[in-house]
């Protein structure tokens, strides 16, 4: 067999050795554009688990790699004068060089063949070859040159960066977050060898050009970021080595394979450097070839089985670099956080660490921030154990003069099990089993202002005194059995209103039994759905009519707050978009007129609502679509309910358009939670993929949110929150005295499961090099 792998960085040379290895007999050659010994920055850096995978894949090589590398354990923030250390990170650096010339050597002892300063332009040199890698980088020429087959996603971000280096030695992974004169700057810096560190500046492109930035060399940028962080650098220079200012480009590529060519690397995709991943990314796509090569003869078929098999770690990787870039793009939004609560921000950015796994290895910085956040509900006027706090889910929460016990939620979901919009006996269950399972906080699923508002036939409504008086004995019922607080979530669907039962076809236009459907405008859900009227000034009035009368009637229900529903495509959420909004009168064309309908609904029932009694709304944060609602329309449209007195936004996102195309994930909908919270300064309630008490502890400990919801959880648990209090000592938890004996079990047993699980994952944790290699330097015991 011949290969070509046309780039010797370490996807091209470490898929040299892997091949080598497999196939001794074949003719494989690296051609490098450079010199042997030119590289492009200081240090790499890898962590223990990648390191295990070289160590299975090639022990020589890993064995060079680890003699050469600085260790360290601790992630250092230094933020606005203090310093928090977290522990148990298990990280290694090397310097970029040396690790191409270990490779390098590995690979000319197995035989392959290194060409250096050979710039190949053109693949058809290579036409007796068997396979091609492309692995030329980032700005990858054959990527481009097959643009339209590859089809290449570039994402130029918005943050300016410079990769320097120091003789500054550092004892932790170092991130410096710096106010100056003109804005934030942050350092990103890590020794790789004794003596030598990598540092990497970043700023936003408002602070660079107020700095004075634009057009200094790498000289005068390196004088200015020592001025900048000359406190920390003690004395020691930075070290330039093509250090320019740049923009990093995110790329995602739609194919990686063409015919018998390949690409790995950056060549490929991208990970921003925030999480430390381009080294990583290259090395382990090598891994995953030389796999595919050897569990497939076909090269065809094996190419075919590194893309797909290799992708979803890929874009696992990038997604949480994605989150981890966007965390830095807008550190502003946290610049006025207690600094332990913005170090927590820090390490859990990219949601690959969480609350737990943070505790495990850092407990006394999570008993830090555990600290901080008791300390804010006692500002806001709650007498909690500031000293011995409990964890965030289960600290109290006001709005107005309406107190929860802790922040866990029971999301507002859609049952379409109502008769009549007349709810039962399963909603009695339904809704009473959760509020004695211990949430906080419980929401009404959507319940319509008019019959002909509904979504469905099995929607729920508050239109008429059968449906009160059903909602009366709900709510009397959780109020008489729990310490939870409910809320009604009023809402008309609009457009995707006199559709099927969710069972039966989701959005799907009834085939008999429908009503006329109305919206901001005559535009279908679906090509075959109803054609919406749209509402003229006289219909607008009535339908406001029906929310206040629905609203005063939840007021007699006995409900402790108020939700607006203006998200997901229905009837206050359509005049919002400018995808389900083509008005042209003063309720269409700019956001501000988009918003004049919902928050004149909105002002109608805010002057009925009791004052004493919360309001909140229901956005959709992105429309997940080109040309609609995005994260800085949803800052604005939060804003604008904030002056018109909502207390708390409900940050969802999508379901405008039937084309959207949302990124799912873990958390997924949290970003924009986070946005309106520290960007519109109000308190929001973040929901969407949410399974664990851990990830709601994560969200709350960061400030993303102030309130977690959590759906599916609960429709499978009514008692997730009770279990939750449980796992993590909340004795104060309410239960009814029926179910005490349960509660005293389950806590008694929680305290056992939890240390048996936290002992386990401990001695399931190998070591780090930086503890094993602490271990081998120890000196002997005397005899």
């Amino acid at each position: 067999m011949k290969v070509a792998i046309i780039g010797g960085g370490p996807a091209g040379l470490y898929a040299a050795i892997l091949l080598k290895k497999q196939r001794p007999s074949a003719d494989i050659a690296v051609y490098e554009r450079n010199r042997a010994d030119d590289t492009f920055g200081f240090g790499v850096v890898f962590s223990d688990a990648t390191l295990d995978n070289f160590e299975k894949h090639d022990l020589p090589s890993y064995r060079r790699i680890t003699q050469k590398f600085a260790y360290w354990d601790d992630i250092a923030v230094h933020f606005r004068g203090t310093v928090h250390r977290v522990g148990g990170n298990g990280f290694c650096g090397c310097s970029r060089q040396k690790l191409l010339l270990i490779l390098q050597e590995r690979a000319r002892e197995l035989g392959v063949v290194l060409h250096f300063e050979v710039d190949v332009e053109d693949e058809a040199r290579f036409a007796a070859a068997d396979l091609i890698l492309l692995a030329d980088g980032i700005n990858s020429r054959f990527r481009e040159k097959y643009l339209d087959h590859f089809q290449p996603e570039v994402d130029l971000r918005a943050n300016k960066f410079a990769w320097m280096g120091s003789t500054r030695p550092l004892d932790a992974f170092t991130f410096i977050f710096q106010e100056t004169e003109w804005g934030p700057f942050i350092a990103h810096a890590y020794q790789y060898e004794a003596g030598h560190s990598t540092w990497i500046f970043e700023t936003d492109p408002q602070t660079f050009e107020r700095a004075g930035l634009t057009g200094l060399d790498e000289t005068q940028s390196a004088a200015r970021m020592a001025e900048i962080f000359g406190w920390f650098l003690d004395g020691h220079k930075l070290l330039t080595n093509r250090s320019m200012w740049r923009n990093f480009p995110m790329i995602r590529s739609k194919r990686w394979v063409k015919d018998n060519m390949v690409l790995l690397g950056d060549a490929k995709a991208s990970a921003h450097f925030s999480i430390g991943s381009g080294t990583k990314l290259a090395m382990e796509d090598a891994i995953a070839l030389a796999e595919a090569m050897e569990k497939v003869p076909s090269i065809k078929a094996a190419l075919e089985v590194y893309e797909h098999g290799r992708r979803e770690e890929v874009e696992k990787t990038q997604h949480a670099a994605d989150v981890s870039l966007v965390w830095f793009e807008h550190v502003d939004r946290f610049w006025d956080f207690d600094p332990v609560q913005f170090a927590f921000g820090v390490m859990t950015r990219s949601k690959a660490i969480t609350y737990d796994n943070l505790k495990l290895r850092a407990p006394n910085f999570v008993a830090e921030v555990e600290k901080s956040f008791a300390k804010q509900a006692r500002s806001n006027g709650f007498a909690v154990n500031a000293d011995k706090p409990m964890v965030p889910l289960f600290q109290p929460f006001r709005l107005r003069e309406m107190e929860i016990a802790n922040r866990a939620v029971m999301s507002p979901m859609c049952m379409y099990s109502a008769k009549e919009g007349i709810p039962g006996d399963f909603h009695l269950v339904h809704y009473g089993s959760r509020a004695i399972g211990g949430a906080g906080l419980i929401f009404t699923e959507m319940t319509c202002v008019s019959r002909d508002a509904r979504i469905t036939p099995g929607c729920t409504g508050l239109w008429n005194d059968e449906q009160e008086a059903s909602w009366r004995r709900i709510v009397d019922f959780v109020h008489g059995n729990s310490a939870a607080k409910i809320c009604l979530q009023l809402g008309h669907a609009g457009r995707k209103g006199a559709t099927k039962l969710m069972w039966d076809g989701i959005d799907r236009p009834l085939d008999q039994g429908g009503w006329d459907v109305v919206s901001a405008s005559p535009l279908p859900y679906f090509p075959d759905s109803q054609v919406p009227r749209e509402l003229d000034r006289a219909s607008m009035s009535a339908v406001r009519d029906s929310f206040v009368a629905a609203a005063e009637r939840g007021e007699r229900c006995g409900f402790d707050m108020l939700e607006l529903h203006c998200a997901h495509g229905y009837l206050l959420a359509s005049f919002i978009s400018p995808l389900t909004n083509t008005r042209t009168d003063e309720y269409g064309g700019s956001l501000e007129n988009r918003l004049r309908f919902p928050l004149e609904v909105f002002e109608a029932l805010r002057a009925v609502w009791p004052s004493h009694k919360p309001m909140s709304v229901r956005i959709s944060a992105t429309d997940w679509a080109e040309g609609g609602i995005d994260g800085d329309d949803a800052v604005a449209i939060a804003r604008a309910f904030a002056e018109a007195g909502v207390d708390l936004v409900d940050v969802s996102t999508g379901q405008t358009v039937r084309d959207a195309q949302p990124v799912y994930g873990r958390m997924f909908q949290t970003p924009f939670s986070d946005q309106v919270r520290n960007e519109a300064r109000v308190a929001t309630m973040c929901v969407g993929n949410i399974t664990t008490a851990d990830q709601a502890n994560t969200i709350l400990a960061a400030g993303r949110a102030d309130l977690v919801a959590l759906g599916r959880p609960h429709l499978v648990d009514p008692f997730f929150t009770m279990k939750a209090a449980a796992w993590y000592g909340a004795n104060d938890a309410f239960c009814p005295p029926q179910y005490l004996p349960g509660k005293d079990q389950i806590f008694r047993n929680s305290v056992r499961d939890r240390q048996d699980l936290e002992e386990l994952r401990i001695k399931a944790k190998p070591k780090t090099r930086a503890e094993l290699k602490a271990e081998a330097t120890k000196p002997l015991a005397a005899e």
